[in-house]
């Protein structure tokens, strides 16, 4: 695997994720029993956006510096970086650091979880497995794994807890990664149908996000929420913007989702190109 998210740490597309992650674990915890957060492809964390890697791209100056540097964010987009800079300060040892440290989806998921909920991280790639695990190092409430995360489907599906979230963001190196994540959904929700099955995706081939979707409605019996956001017009073989498929979407996730899209793309936005939209597709 070459992939390594350090390149992209902090990007439009982490920004955008990340907010929709925090809206997800918010409604989920309106309830006070526990839930279970899955993370298939967890990467190392978090990332230095001082490293070598991440200042060869620079991706975060149109992420999350774009989004700091805003004015006035709604209450979700606050909660998100409320997270980020928590984060900062704990990994730093300041009470109020800058930016230098980006977290990835299991630390934004720990940072917002309550005492009774429990994380399981998979991640494959050696060196990210590793620096997963020493980054959770004596947690309890955090099991790490180093196993494929669509292996970690079966072997973790379903867990003890009724309710949860489970997030594949795997890194969409295999040209047929859309088709193995429509192929494994089926028997995942079949194993934990009540769980929560969020899936982010890269907009770079408008025909291969419909043909996903296409999949994805012939073999779920289940409404799909969709959620993209993209920031260029449809260029071909570019990184235009992003999405998410959720399945079994919490209460009132919607409505928070839809109140924050339309100031999330104004704040990320090249020069107002691109477009939003949250939909259910029954």
């Amino acid at each position: 695997m070459n992939y390594r998210h350090s390149y992209h740490a902090g990007s439009f597309t982490d920004v955008v994720k990340h907010v929709i992650l925090t809206a997800l674990i918010t409604s989920i915890s309106r309830k006070d029993s526990s839930f279970c957060y899955i993370d298939t492809h967890a990467g190392t964390g978090y990332y230095d956006l001082f490293s070598e890697f991440a200042k060869k791209t620079r991706e975060y100056e149109g992420g999350i510096e774009k989004i700091i540097q805003q004015e006035n964010p709604p209450p979700l987009v606050k909660d998100y970086l409320d997270c980020v800079h928590k984060i900062n300060n704990q990994l730093t040892g300041a009470k109020f650091a800058s930016l230098r440290y980006y977290p990835g989806s299991p630390m934004i998921a720990r940072y917002l979880a309550r005492p009774h909920d429990r994380i399981i991280a998979c991640e494959l790639q050696p060196q990210e497995y590793q620096a997963l695990k020493t980054a959770f190092a004596g947690d309890k409430q955090v099991a790490v794994h180093h196993t494929d995360g669509f292996l970690g489907l079966k072997a973790f599906l379903p867990p003890r807890e009724r309710r949860g979230i489970v997030l594949i963001d795997p890194p969409y190196e295999n040209p047929d990664e859309f088709t193995r994540i429509a192929r494994s959904l089926p028997t995942a929700i079949k194993r934990w149908s009540t769980g929560i099955y969020a899936i982010w995706y890269p907009i770079k081939e408008k025909n291969q996000v419909d043909r996903f979707y296409r999949i994805l409605k012939e073999t779920i019996a289940l409404p799909i929420f969709s959620i993209e956001l993209t920031i260029y017009p449809d260029l071909p073989n570019h990184l235009n913007g992003c999405g998410m498929v959720i399945f079994n979407p919490p209460w009132q996730f919607d409505a928070l989702i839809k109140k924050t899209l339309p100031w999330l793309w104004k704040s990320l936005t090249i020069n107002g190109q691109g477009s939003y939209q949250a939909n259910l597709i029954k």
